[in-house]
């Protein structure tokens, strides 16, 4: 099979303020002096594995774990501090609801600027533009910006977008838990077409019984460390009983 996504060694260093800063003034000052005080924290650790065409992976792990940073460095939002990672194919990345959209643009507009950040051409946004719309229930609000919508409305947008662009690999983070039971099961049900075409599909859930029904491998993150990689059941199992 080939491997359309290769992590190898990959850390993720962040640097914290000790103190708080009111003002870009202020920043300045210390900036200069030298008295900006900083804690390190590394939110990923010598993290490598690799993940074959058409696999489901489910990224598990408590809070803190690392998992949301390890999919915005798969997405290309973050650079690793340390190590490289290798993708293969376009990537639509369901990150953060909201992520891409210009709230003073109206959910029309924001279609083809988010399509466009994922590379698609407007010609071909054009052609699923009613598919999209549809599937977000969003026509009635197709001209109001994006800035009145409710965390739900982001969520039927964005996830519309990128999954009706027929990528080679998806990210998702949490966003099937977002927004009322019966937009959850059509998230489902469409994640579960993007299977049988053969898309290669991260998530990232804390919803147990997700990660069991959809996903062929598991990737559990504890502090920033891998603890395990493999078939599902085994890893989920140890996990749950952690």
């Amino acid at each position: 099979m080939q491997t359309v996504i290769d992590v190898q060694h990959v850390s993720m260093k962040f640097n914290l303020m000790e103190e708080k800063v009111d003002t870009l003034k202020e920043y300045v000052v210390r900036l200069l002096k030298g008295k900006l005080l900083y804690n390190e924290f590394l939110a990923l650790k010598d993290v490598s594995f690799t993940v074959q065409k058409s696999d489901i992976v489910g990224i598990v792990g408590f809070n803190g774990a690392g998992k949301s940073t390890m999919l915005k460095l798969l997405a290309g939002v973050l650079t690793p501090s340390e190590g490289k990672i290798r993708t293969v194919g376009t990537i639509a990345p369901l990150i953060e609801v909201g992520a891409g959209f210009d709230p003073e643009l109206t959910a029309r507009e924001n279609i083809f600027l988010n399509g466009a950040i994922l590379g698609y051409s407007r010609k071909f946004l054009e052609s699923k533009f009613d598919e999209i719309v549809d599937f977000a229930e969003l026509r009635e609000f197709i001209n109001v910006p994006v800035k009145n919508f409710s965390s739900g409305m982001y969520a039927r947008l964005g996830f519309s977008i990128a999954t009706e662009v027929d990528p080679d690999i998806l990210l998702v983070d949490e966003v099937l838990s977002v927004g009322d039971y019966r937009f959850q099961e059509k998230c489902q049900e469409r994640i579960e077409k993007i299977i049988k075409k053969g898309t290669t599909i991260i998530i990232v859930s804390h919803a147990m019984e997700t990660i069991r029904k959809l996903c062929t491998k598991v990737l559990w993150l504890d502090h920033g460390v891998l603890k395990d990689y493999g078939p599902t059941e085994k890893v989920c199992s140890e996990y749950q009983e952690c």
